[in-house]
């Protein structure tokens, strides 16, 4: 372990309880109802990385751990790992990249452009960026955002779930703004990968909600839907969970988050 990983380790022990990921199962807090006044805080995550940049794992174990307190405080609280493509060509290719990935960040850039494209970045909510491995900087972005109500009420849940068949996911948001998108990401917990050339070379990585899969749709005013999302070969549904989030696409502010385990919990 490394001195950096160690000061981590011992400042989320003054708060969580820290063990392995991989008997965890998502379980998110129960979304807002028409007889909610407010809806409830939430906070989503965005994580880009590379398999391929030295300085992600520390990142990608820490968006681990803020999955971990999520699951153990039953918050709406949705990490996403977005692993973009530029690192590619530094003698390494992640299997997790996506292009896609990397549009995100640029369009991140243009609210952003102190600090550019970079990685390991965490974005929160679309209104917040930093570091993404600066476990002090997300405590407190995190704490901020846990404590403000969301603006938009979103639920989503998997309709019909059949062996080898696409996945039916319907989406209920109420009161969409004319001209939000609602983003849903299949992401997937629990990868490990060895790498074996790059700056990560000879490094045993795990991430936790990696991206496989991300759709938009586009959202008149409230409203309810179905979308198909077509799993990725190589993915296993049972460590899967389906995101969703609404985005304001001019000032990217998300503005109301749901989540649903694709296989539920026994």
């Amino acid at each position: 372990m490394t001195r950096a990983r160690a000061r981590w380790a011992a400042a989320l022990g003054l708060l969580l309880v820290i063990n392995t990921l991989s008997g965890d199962r998502l379980c998110w807090a129960a979304p807002a109802t028409s007889s909610d006044t407010t809806v409830p805080p939430f906070a989503v995550v965005e994580l880009f990385t590379s398999e391929g940049c030295a300085s992600c794992p520390s990142a990608d174990w820490l968006l681990g751990r803020i999955l971990a307190e999520a699951l153990r405080r039953h918050e709406r609280l949705f990490p996403l790992a977005f692993h973009v493509d530029y690192w590619n060509s530094h003698g390494w290719t992640d299997p997790f990249s996506d292009p896609q990935s990397t549009r995100r960040q640029q369009a991140y850039a243009q609210i952003f452009p102190a600090r550019g494209v970079y990685t390991p970045q965490m974005v929160v909510n679309g209104t917040v960026e930093f570091v993404g491995s600066d476990w002090w900087k997300a405590r407190a972005v995190l704490t901020k955002a846990m404590e403000t109500p969301g603006r938009v009420a979103v639920t989503v849940h998997v309709k019909k779930l059949t062996a080898g068949a696409p996945l039916q996911i319907h989406y209920e948001i109420p009161a969409a703004p004319a001209g939000a998108v609602l983003h849903l990401a299949l992401v997937e917990r629990g990868l490990v990968q060895q790498v074996v050339r790059g700056e990560n070379a000879g490094r045993l990585l795990h991430h936790e909600n990696v991206v496989r899969l991300f759709e938009t749709v586009p959202l008149s005013k409230g409203g309810s839907g179905e979308v198909t999302l077509f799993v990725p070969a190589g993915v296993t549904l049972a460590r899967t969970a389906v995101i969703g989030y609404v985005q304001d696409p001019k000032t990217l502010v998300i503005l109301g988050a749901d989540g649903v385990d694709v296989v539920p919990a026994a």
